[in-house]
Formats: structure tokens, C-alpha cells, sequence
């Protein structure tokens, strides 16, 4: 199985605001940086859209690492919140979950690829993460406009 490396980041100036978010992509020696934006938007909807996004590139299935500063995709993912709001049928605590359209979007993308989470923490010269803020902070101000 292809091995890949994935670095993810988003942005938001405001919440909700104008918002970005970028993704490095890397294997065999190759590196791809992605990105992109919305006007109205989510920190969080930035997070989840960065690795939606980056996982969707590939085209069979891999073992990805893939590294994020975001608590709420690591967490939601590795503590199983995302399976329990799914069997629950997207709804906790009495209310719809947040982003119910982007965890859908993800989950067929966790089934098909080996996805390891890594987080960390982010603004701490961790180089692709740092870097893929500065994607996702130029889209950020290019919807800012």
C-alpha cells in the first residue's frame, strides 16, 4: 500500500467568516500543496474541508499520516465521536451536529484509505503545518476582499 503524508491546516477571520484552508500532500519524493476558501465559513468547516480536500486527491487506497493542529477532527475521529453522532443518526445531545455534511463527506474516505491522525500543536514551527496555515491564511484574505 502506497504510503502518504498528508499536512492539513484552515483559517477563519471570524467565526463564522471569510475562511481558508491548505493541505500538503506528499510520497515519493513528490509534494503537492492545495487550497481553497469560502466567504462565509467556519474555523472548524476550514479544518474538516482541509482534509476532505487532500484525502479526495488520492486515487486508491493508501496509508496515510495524516497531521493536523486540529483537536476537533483528531479528537472526533480518534475518540469515535463521529461513529456515535453517525449511529445516532447526526444528532447529539438533542441537537444536529455541527458539519453533519462534512463528516458525511469523510467517512468514505476513512473507509477507503488507512488514515492515521496525528496532531499538533499548531503556531509552534512544526514546518508543514506552519506552512500550511500560510495557505490557508492567503485564501482567508482572498475571500476577505
Amino acid at each position: 500500500m502506497t504510503e502518504v503524508e498528508i499536512f492539513t491546516d484552515g483559517a477563519c477571520s471570524g467565526n463564522p467568516g471569510p475562511g481558508g484552508w491548505g493541505a500538503i500532500l506528499r510520497t515519493g519524493g513528490h509534494t503537492k500543496e492545495i487550497s481553497g476558501g469560502e466567504r462565509d465559513t467556519t474555523n472548524n468547516r476550514m479544518e474538516l474541508t482541509a482534509v476532505i480536500k487532500a484525502l479526495s486527491l488520492l486515487k486508491f487506497p493508501c496509508a496515510v499520516t495524516l497531521t493536523t493542529d486540529s483537536k476537533y477532527v483528531c479528537d472526533s475521529v480518534m475518540k469515535g465521536w463521529v461513529y456515535s453522532w453517525q449511529s445516532k443518526g447526526w444528532v447529539r445531545s438533542g441537537k444536529p451536529v455541527p458539519n453533519t455534511d462534512l463528516w458525511q463527506a469523510l467517512l468514505p474516505l476513512l473507509k477507503t484509505h488507512d488514515v492515521k491522525f496525528v496532531w499538533v500543536k499548531g503556531h509552534a514551527g512544526h514546518p508543514e503545518n506552519e506552512r500550511c496555515d500560510e495557505l490557508a491564511v492567503i485564501e482567508r484574505d482572498r475571500y476577505s476582499a
